[in-house]
């Protein structure tokens, strides 16, 4: 079965912050819907590159070369192995992720926010 999914219904299904949702998955990828408030933490990820869709609000992309603001309707593609810090400005963030399945939101380090089970949306 295919299934459509309005983004707008998928991201007013949850209210928490830095706690992906799987939205779908293609191949070994998944697309994950996540709302950022305020700064995360400091971390790379040793073989994984990820892409970050901003739909709502503005997120800075913190790297250690130099900030990248990321407006709705942008994305940013973070190379593994590049240490980054997403960061919601000016309030709520809702970003989709793509990236492949053994991506652990926190990469190589553990912290509080550290997901290492995703919930489905779908």
């Amino acid at each position: 079965m295919v299934d459509k999914v309005n983004l707008a219904a998928a991201f007013a299904t949850f209210s928490d912050h830095w706690n992906p949702r799987v939205a779908g998955d293609i191949n070994n990828f998944q697309v994950k819907l996540v709302k950022f408030d305020g700064k995360f933490d400091w971390h790379h990820h040793v073989a994984e590159d990820e892409m970050f869709l901003v739909v709502a609000g503005r997120m800075k992309m913190g790297l250690r070369s130099g900030d990248v603001i990321v407006e709705p309707g942008e994305f940013i593609i973070v190379p593994h192995g590049t240490e980054h810090c997403p960061e919601a400005i000016d309030g709520e963030c809702h970003v989709i992720l793509l990236e492949p399945n053994s991506t652990r939101n926190t990469g190589n380090v553990e912290t509080e926010k550290t997901r290492n089970a995703l919930e489905r949306l779908v």
